[in-house]
């Protein structure tokens, strides 16, 4: 194996194993073989003839344990991936588990996973209960488990398999993925991220998993299973590839890309993961945060980061009365928290200068005063040298003069100035 400074040699592992679950009251009242059955001709071909083939090999395994014969999941974790009431509660009536494993070679397909997750969601169908995945520490309902598996033409979203959970230390967010392991890669991390860019930096994360394991998978292709994978220690990131993670190709953008420098973090506690850590390229100037804000701003192009408002006339006046006009209830929807999952709400604001306003925008952490907007300046502003990217700012909502919501793809809602700036017109009120 050939080993160079552009490129970073990630071990291999020798098989992979899927573990799931199905909690039932009493003893499951169908086989798994029938319930199988019950699938055919609502799961795509790959998956359907790939769960049949399974369990009629010893690759997979599906046994019936009384609750007390399978170690205790912990509520906590399961309450923070998503587990709702009623979940735990059919959770702690149980009495036995129908308990589906399956063991493959890395690779392409993940036989293992799709696998297992097709038959412990058709037993889950069957009994009318729920597949709890252990790798993910997730509850699934069936419907949902079934969605998440390939189409007819191999296709899945990566959001499906891969979570990217995050928390908060005096250097910022740290963001770890948890689910590359299914498919034998170690899990990325990322440290001392802003806290303006916790969805934007989430969607990065899975974007960067998605060009990583194809990467990955790229180079176990071949009939025998290498030892380690050699993976470039410059990796790319696209906007297409964050579409694609989510499961909406058509909506991507011409992004440039983003490069990020990988890294290997080996654990020090034999208990403990190893993982591959995005950072900034090599001698890459000023602290991580601004070169993680200045790739989102690359990646979610959809609004620039900083625009000078230098043009007047009706439809930049109309553009900022819209604007100003929907500003109660923008409001009122971030404190509710109604805003769309994987979003983030930014005002964009005035800064004197010597030749008239510059404009500049500023993601929102909180609003709870009614004319006073705290945030984190999503660009570098000239006339002001404190306002810079991840730097805390607070906006009189007075300066207000557009806001808009920004998803994985761009604005979804709101950038009336910005539309003039780009196109002459603002869109339709």
């Amino acid at each position: 194996m050939l080993i160079t400074d552009d490129f970073l040699p990630v071990p291999v592992p020798e098989s992979l194993s899927a573990t799931y679950l199905v909690p039932t009251a009493g003893l499951p009242s169908v086989t798994a073989r029938t319930a199988v059955q019950a699938l055919a001709g609502r799961l795509a071909e790959p998956v359907y003839g790939l769960a049949r083939q399974m369990l009629d090999s010893p690759l997979m395994s599906v046994d019936v344990r009384t609750v007390a014969e399978f170690p205790e999941l912990p509520p906590d974790l399961l309450t923070a991936f998503g587990a709702s009431e009623a979940q735990l509660d059919r959770l702690a009536a149980a009495t036995h588990l129908v308990v589906v494993q399956a063991e493959y070679r890395p690779g392409w397909p993940p036989a293992h996973e799709w696998a297992a997750r097709a038959v412990a969601a058709a037993v889950a169908e069957a009994v009318d209960g729920d597949v709890v995945d252990v790798f993910g520490l997730q509850f699934l309902d069936p419907a949902t488990a079934l969605r998440s598996l390939p189409d007819a033409e191999g296709r899945v979203r990566l959001v499906d398999w891969v979570l990217v959970p995050y928390s908060s230390d005096s250097e910022g967010l740290w963001f770890t993925t948890k689910g590359l392991r299914r498919f034998g890669l170690l899990e990325l991390q990322t440290q001392g991220v802003p806290d303006h860019l916790t969805r934007a930096w989430g969607a990065v994360m899975t974007g960067a998993a998605r060009r990583l394991l194809r990467d990955w998978t790229d180079g176990l292709a071949g009939e025998e299973v290498p030892a380690f994978v050699q993976l470039p220690v410059l990796a790319t990131v696209t906007g297409h590839d964050i579409a694609v993670a989510y499961g909406n190709p058509e909506q991507h953008g011409a992004t440039a890309p983003v490069l990020l420098r990988l890294e290997l973090d080996p654990a020090t506690d034999p208990e403990a993961d190893s993982f591959l850590s995005l950072r900034p390229p090599a001698g890459h100037p000023g602290p991580a945060g601004r070169y993680f804000a200045n790739a989102c701003a690359t990646l979610f192009s959809g609004i620039q980061p900083d625009v000078r408002y230098a043009r007047s006339g009706d439809a930049m006046s109309r553009a900022i009365a819209t604007a100003r006009a929907g500003l109660d209830d923008i409001r009122a929807r971030f404190r509710d928290e109604q805003l769309p999952p994987e979003t983030q709400l930014v005002v964009k604001y005035g800064l004197p200068g010597d030749d008239g306003p510059e404009y500049v925008w500023a993601g929102v952490t909180t609003w709870d005063s009614p004319d006073r907007i705290v945030g984190v300046s999503a660009s570098d502003a000239n006339t002001d040298p404190t306002v810079r990217i991840g730097s805390p700012v607070v906006v009189a909502v007075a300066d207000v003069v557009d806001w808009a919501v920004l998803g994985t793809g761009g604005v979804i809602e709101g950038g009336w100035t910005q539309a003039v700036l780009d196109a002459g017109q603002p869109p339709t009120p």
